[in-house]
């Protein structure tokens, strides 16, 4: 979840990079990078880390990306870059039950904020971060909340598109939450045509099956046969969207 989905220049490299890592060909997308440069071995951390995220699956590859990263690393902001992945491995762990992990993720995070300082560019990511932290494994909306407004800011000052629509997702899910629908509405619409834009297809599944939860039919149905069909194309990911889009148990038949 980090990186504004753009290429910059016209970098044919990173254009080939995003668009492998918008389809869901996270390990494709890091075989193009060189392993050898601090800036390289963190984006391939960062592909992989994903790639747990959203397929709980690969978790040695992404280790092992991020062991190299984290030896390369030589600046505070490459640490803070490298301790702000290792956080987020160990909460992606957590949350799929693979291994508890929270207490890694936290100090993680914790050495993330003490080398990024406020208002650099990486900042809004950790801030995102450890409101996933508060909200999921602390269970503290709250302070999630707290968090992603924090988030949400930096990635408007830094112009970072991508994490915008996480941020609207996620705001939205706790106004949902709270039973505030226009608002959760407006949340879900304003990620979905972020990632529509980027053409970010592996999170648009998501994100229309969130804007279908606050709309009513026939409108609803359309939004969620789209992600079912988005999630079939990629190939079943992400891996946790395949219970909300089963079909509907059929009903007794009668006469």
């Amino acid at each position: 979840m980090s990186g504004n989905g753009t290429t910059a220049g016209d970098d044919p490299l990173q254009t080939a990079v995003w668009r492998l890592r918008s389809r869901a060909c996270w390990a494709d997308a890091a075989a193009l990078l060189p392993p050898d440069t601090p800036g390289a071995a963190l984006q391939r951390a960062v592909l992989l880390v994903e790639r747990c995220l959203y397929t709980e699956g690969g978790w040695a590859d992404a280790e092992d990306a991020l062991r190299t990263a984290e030896a390369l690393a030589h600046t505070d902001e490459e640490r803070g870059a490298a301790a702000c992945e290792r956080g987020q491995l160990a909460y992606a762990a957590t949350l799929h039950g693979i291994r508890d992990r929270v207490d890694e993720a936290r100090a993680a995070l914790g050495r993330a904020a003490a080398l990024i300082p406020p208002g650099a560019a990486g900042r809004a990511l950790l801030d995102f971060r450890r409101g996933l932290l508060a909200e999921n494994l602390s269970r503290s909306p709250q302070a999630a909340r707290a968090a992603y407004r924090r988030a949400h800011a930096g990635a408007t000052a830094h112009a970072d598109p991508l994490l915008l629509s996480f941020t609207w997702r996620h705001l939205a899910g706790l106004a949902l939450r709270d039973g505030e629908l226009a608002e959760a509405r407006h949340g879900f619409a304003e990620s979905l045509r972020i990632r529509e834009e980027l053409g970010y297809l592996v999170g648009t599944a998501p994100a229309l099956v969130s804007l279908a939860d606050t709309e009513d039919e026939p409108a609803a149905t359309r939004l969620r046969d789209e992600a079912r069909r988005l999630f079939r194309l990629l190939g079943g990911v992400p891996t946790w969207l395949a219970a909300q889009l089963a079909p509907p148990a059929a009903g007794p038949v009668t006469a």
